[in-house]
């Protein structure tokens, strides 16, 4: 049996902002309801319940593209938007790239914690949902990418990367499933 952690991407204030016009933010809203779902479900088998979300600088060198400043650390926008569960038991490991994995010390908690699969929820999933998978694969942790717990920028694009994944040959290290497959999986 797996001991499974859920890893929750970049849900902060920033992208539920309706001001700032982010297409993903609707799609954002949507993702809420299933991802404290999980959440639940994660903690009735004492799994753990990881945040890890954007925490940039102004002068960062990715926003030296069509990337806008957004999620800057220690702001109001990069703190986990407060319709999801996160309690003071959960960690919260703030990020400055697109990897959970990108110094934060996540391997090292994960390892410490026995924790053999990571399902991976949040925003976007073309991008750090992704990123963070494949960055579980790197550490030899199992990789799920829970479709129903994630967004990309639109449907299409969302359904697509999950699309190129589906039937991948890293599978049964790597899956994309929805968070009901997986619970009855662990």
């Amino acid at each position: 049996m797996e001991r499974a952690a859920l890893i929750i991407i970049d849900m902060v204030k920033d992208y539920f902002a309706e001001d700032k016009g982010y297409p993903i933010t609707p799609l954002a809203q949507e993702i809420v309801t299933p991802i404290n779902k999980a959440i639940g479900q994660f903690r009735e088998k004492g799994f753990p319940v990881i945040f890890s979300t954007d925490a940039f600088h102004e002068d960062d060198f990715i926003f030296n593209s069509r990337m806008h400043p957004h999620a800057i650390a220690g702001s109001e926008g990069a703190e986990v938007v407060s319709d999801l569960d996160m309690q003071k038991e959960d960690l919260w490991l703030p990020k400055p790239r697109f990897s959970a994995f990108f110094a934060t010390g996540l391997e090292k908690i994960l390892k410490k914690q026995q924790v053999t699969l990571v399902a991976i929820a949040g925003i976007a999933t073309n991008f750090c949902v992704l990123t963070t998978a494949m960055d579980a694969l790197c550490y030899d942790f199992k990789a799920v990418i829970l479709e129903d717990c994630s967004a990309a920028f639109s449907r299409e694009i969302h359904d697509q990367t999950l699309a190129a994944y589906r039937r991948n040959p890293l599978h049964p290290l790597f899956k994309i499933m929805t968070s009901e497959e997986l619970q009855k999986e662990i």
